[in-house]
Formats: C-alpha cells, sequence, structure tokens
C-alpha cells in the first residue's frame, strides 16, 4: 500500500506541474514497476502493454465512433437538430438555452465526445442567442453542460474504455446510458427554466414558429434519428456488435456526408488527420492508464483496500458515496478522461466485491459505468478545471471564465440530484440492459 501511496503522490504532482497525464501515468506505472520487480521486467510490460492496446480488436471500436462523429460534424447536423429545438421551444422564456440543450442531447447521440458537442453547439447556438439579448451565463451554461451528454448518451468513446478497463459488456453499457441521458436532458431543462423564473431578463421569448415550420424543421433531422436508431437498435436486438455498430455508423455518416455535398478531398483528408490525432491521444492515455494499473495492481492496492473497507464493515452505499466524493475532488484537478483511466482500476475490483440493495451480481459494473460517467460529467463543469468550460472560453473570449462557471451552476446542482437517483434507483440505469438478456 506504501509504493501505491507515493505513486498517486508523485503522479498528482506530475500533473499538477502540468506533464501530460498519459506520460505521467506512464513514467510512475514504469517506474514503480521496476522499483517493485525489475527494470527488465517493467520494460517487458510497457512493450507488451502497447502492443497489446494497439492490436485489441476492441479497441477498434473507438477510432471507427470518433471518425462518425468527426462525419456528423462536418455534415451539419447539429444545426438541422438546433433549428428543429429551435421551432418547438424558442417561444418559450429560456427557449434557445433548452433548444440548446435538448439539441446537444441529439448531437451527442451520434458524436460521443462531450468536447466536440460543447465546441460544435457553441458555433451553431451562440450567435441566435446573442441576437435575442440572452444572457452570457445561460447561454454558455447551457453549452457547457449540455456538452456533457457526449460522454453518456451512446455511442460513448468513455463507456467503451470503461467496458475495455471492466471486461463489461459494450452493448449493455450503450444501452444503460439512454435512460440516464435522457433524465440528464429533462433536468438540464429544469435548471434552464429555475434560471429564468430567478432572472426572467436572462432568457426572453423569441416569436412562435407556426406549426408547418415546426414540421418541416423535424423532417430535417432525420438523418441523426435514423443514425441513431440504427447504431442502438442493431445493437439492442442484437444484430451486430458494438464493433460492428461503430464501423456502420462510420460508413453511415460517410454517406450523409458525401450526399450533402460536405465532403471533398481536402475535407475528407482533414477528417482523417483530425480522427488519427483524437485515436493516438485516446490510446497514449489509455496505455498510460493501463501501464500504471498493471503497478498499483502488482503493488497489491485493489486487495488492501477492499480488506481495509471490509474490516470497517460499513454499508456498501457508504463506500459508494465516499467514492463519489474522491471523483468530485479529483475533478477539480483532472480532466475527465484521465480521472477514468486513473480511477476505474483501484475502485471496480472494490465495487464488484460489494453486495448494493437492489442490483443484481451480474449488473454490479454496468450500474457502476454509468454512475462513474455521471459524476465525471459534473467534473467537466467543475471548477477550477472543467474541461467544456474552458473550451467555451476559448470560443469565447469576450466572456469571462467566472460567467462561465455562474451559468453552469444550477446545472452542476441538478447533476448532483440526478447522480444522487442513479445510486438510489439503479432500476433507472439497469431496466433496459435487463430485457437484452
Amino acid at each position: 500500500m506504501t509504493a501505491s501511496i507515493i505513486g498517486f503522490s508523485v503522479l498528482l504532482a506530475l500533473v499538477l506541474l502540468r506533464v501530460p497525464i498519459a506520460f505521467a501515468m506512464g513514467v510512475v506505472g514504469f517506474a514503480g514497476f521496476g522499483i517493485l520487480v525489475s527494470w527488465s521486467a517493467a520494460g517487458a510490460m510497457v512493450a507488451g502493454t502497447a502492443y497489446e492496446t494497439g492490436v485489441s480488436y476492441t479497441l477498434s471500436v473507438v477510432p471507427l465512433f470518433v471518425l462518425m462523429g468527426n462525419f456528423v460534424t462536418r455534415a451539419g447536423l447539429s444545426d438541422e437538430l438546433y433549428t428543429a429545438s429551435h421551432k418547438f421551444l424558442g417561444h418559450k422564456r429560456g427557449g434557445l438555452a433548452m433548444a440548446t440543450v435538448v439539441a446537444c442531447g441529439g448531437f451527442s447521440a451520434v458524436c460521443g465526445s462531450s468536447i466536440a458537442t460543447a465546441a460544435t453547439m457553441a458555433r451553431v447556438t451562440i450567435p441566435s442567442m446573442r441576437r435575442y439579448n440572452y444572457s452570457d451565463a445561460l447561454a454558455t451554461g447551457a453549452i457547457a453542460s449540455g456538452g456533457t451528454l457526449g460522454i453518456l448518451i451512446p455511442p460513448s468513446v468513455v463507456l467503451v474504455l470503461f467496458g475495455v478497463m471492466t471486461e463489461t459488456d459494450i452493448g449493455k453499457l450503450f444501452v444503460a446510458g439512454l435512460l440516464p441521458g435522457l433524465l440528464g436532458v429533462l433536468l438540464y431543462l429544469v435548471a434552464v427554466r429555475l434560471t429564468v423564473w430567478i432572472n426572467p431578463a436572462a432568457g426572453p421569448p423569441v416569436d412562435k414558429a407556426p406549426w408547418v415550420d415546426r414540421i418541416a424543421a423535424l423532417k430535417s433531422t432525420w438523418a441523426v434519428l435514423g443514425l441513431f436508431l440504427l447504431i442502438i437498435g442493431g445493437i439492442y436486438g442484437g444484430i451486430f456488435t458494438p464493433t460492428e455498430a461503430a464501423g456502420i455508423g462510420s460508413a453511415g455518416g460517410f454517406l450523409i456526408a458525401l450526399f450533402r455535398g460536405k465532403l471533398n478531398l481536402k475535407v475528407l483528408l482533414e477528417i482523417f488527420v483530425e480522427t488519427v490525432q483524437t485515436t493516438a491521444m485516446l490510446f497514449f492515455v489509455l496505455i498510460g492508464a493501463i501501464i500504471f494499473s498493471n503497478f498499483i495492481n502488482y503493488a497489491d492496492m485493489p486487495t488492501l483496500l477492499i480488506d481495509w473497507i471490509s474490516s470497517l464493515n460499513v454499508a456498501p452505499l457508504t463506500v459508494m458515496a465516499v467514492i463519489l466524493l474522491i471523483y468530485v475532488l479529483l475533478g477539480c484537478i483532472l480532466e475527465s478522461l484521465s480521472m477514468i483511466l486513473l480511477t476505474v482500476p483501484v475502485f471496480y475490483p472494490l465495487v464488484s466485491e460489494l453486495v448494493f440493495p437492489n442490483v443484481p451480481p451480474d449488473m454490479v459494473m454496468i450500474w457502476f459505468g454509468i454512475v462513474v460517467v455521471v459524476v465525471t460529467e459534473i467534473s467537466l463543469i467543475t471548477p477550477p478545471i472543467g474541461m467544456n468550460v474552458f473550451v467555451l472560453k476559448a470560443m469565447l473570449p469576450d466572456v469571462e471564465t467566472k460567467t462561465i462557471f455562474k451559468g453552469v451552476t444550477p446545472f452542476w446542482i441538478l447533476d448532483i440530484v440526478r447522480l444522487a437517483l442513479l445510486v438510489l434507483v439503479p432500476s433507472i440505469s439497469l431496466y433496459l440492459p435487463s430485457l437484452m438478456d
């Protein structure tokens, strides 16, 4: 345990010194393994980890879903989602912010990335909300918070990585994210309503669109809905695996962008380069996390942690509450992907040994995966390192960071409510996966 604590301390120190998390985890894991075993064994472990991760068939789903997200972004599907949401909700007070949340939820269903969702929707929605004099706090808060849905509503790269690390069924994880994702959308709509109830001037209503325009706008979203239903319906119905779904999704995204005239050789090359860059970043972080995980596993930290928790004789939900508190605290200094890859190898052996009320033993990891992703969503808008907040700050330099954090506060509070509901009512996450057996 002492070696593990020293390793974590050195890792956090390196992160605070701005060392890239992938290299920080890799270096600490390599050095720790070398000290505990031998340097030749550590070198072999690093080489083996890099090779096995690079050739993993299961992980081929990652670049395919990233490619699909890049295609649908270039196809302009985000504009159509926002237009349709605008037509139905814009006439309400705070309606454009609510439309932004709904559009974020829809776009995340075919994008899978929180940062990409937030960046894309900022370009689409900010001009409209500023034209109607929405407050910067509400506008940016809705985008930053809505963007967090990108790592929960399937297909989600984060859920794929969690499934790989814990050997959990990725298809069931995808399906389990549906209801919590919809719950997140509903609670974010409540957050918007609360904001404009407190300050009506923050989100003035716009002219009501006629039903003819609403139906026309809704019809234009067929590509998003069709692609989402094809992917999730195919997985849920057992027609194809998540990897096959990723291939079909990327092909579908390509065809949509092609038939809309959004592709040429230059754009296609840009999409492939962006996909390679994102995939390489994800794999570097994953390899570093696995190297670090091998070190703490050899140091026997998970086993010692399980024994210590058992000796305390506390309720499993109390243990879960402590784990979630640790996630919230880590979210203040780590970005979301790094936090998941760093902590899951430590916590999942512990959680798998506990018996939770209303959670079947074979469903514990699915439930835990959704809970972890939701608490990670919270970290995306938590000061001082809320990644979505800083994405918006980079895109909107005229808006102060404190204004964005002020805007996300009601969304963050309702995210805590959603997290509590998912912990106390596991069936919200587990109902749909249970139907797949």
